[in-house]
């Protein structure tokens, strides 16, 4: 279910609402979507995926909107340090860094598009999901939350339902 809210700055986001129920209703993980829970369920994504060097390095590169609901996560094959620029990406965008696990190991908010300016997201990354500008903050997305997505794996912190 979607709903809409301001921003302090007067923009109107699309946030996603979910209710617990939703949640334990979900059966399987889909690669297409990644789910972000903490104390209680947070948000949902439509995700692309972005686990080859090549794909990794054009990103959301170029692309002059994207929908709120919509994301890009990027895989590694092993944990490892990782370093983000915004050069030829014309939307701000969050970074939500994550360890092997799925959790939330630090929150970039608001990367200035077209900017060169290194952002580091750590010495033990493995994934990164890229989300518009502002809505990790307006959903509450901070460190130690978890994200579900069959990337993780069975060893997740908040492992993707079997069947």
């Amino acid at each position: 279910m979607r709903c809409w809210s301001r921003l302090s700055t007067g923009v109107l986001a699309a946030l996603i609402c979910l209710s617990s129920g939703a949640l334990s209703a979900q059966s399987v993980c889909r690669n297409d979507e990644v789910l972000v829970t903490g104390p209680e369920p947070k948000a949902r994504f439509t995700v692309e995926i972005a686990d080859d060097a090549g794909e990794r390095a054009l990103g959301l590169m170029n692309r002059p909107e994207m929908p709120r609901s919509h994301g890009m996560l990027f895989i590694y094959e092993q944990p490892q340090p990782v370093s983000f620029w915004m050069a030829n990406t014309l939307i701000p965008l969050d970074m939500i860094f994550l360890d092997q696990r799925g959790v939330v190991t630090r929150v970039h908010d608001e990367a200035v598009p077209l900017d060169r300016t290194p952002i580091e997201g750590g010495d033990a990354v493995f994934a990164v999901l890229e989300i518009n500008g502002g809505l990790a903050e307006a959903l509450g997305i901070r460190p130690g939350d978890h994200l579900r997505h069959p990337a993780f794996g069975p060893e997740a912190a908040d492992p993707c339902l079997t069947e």
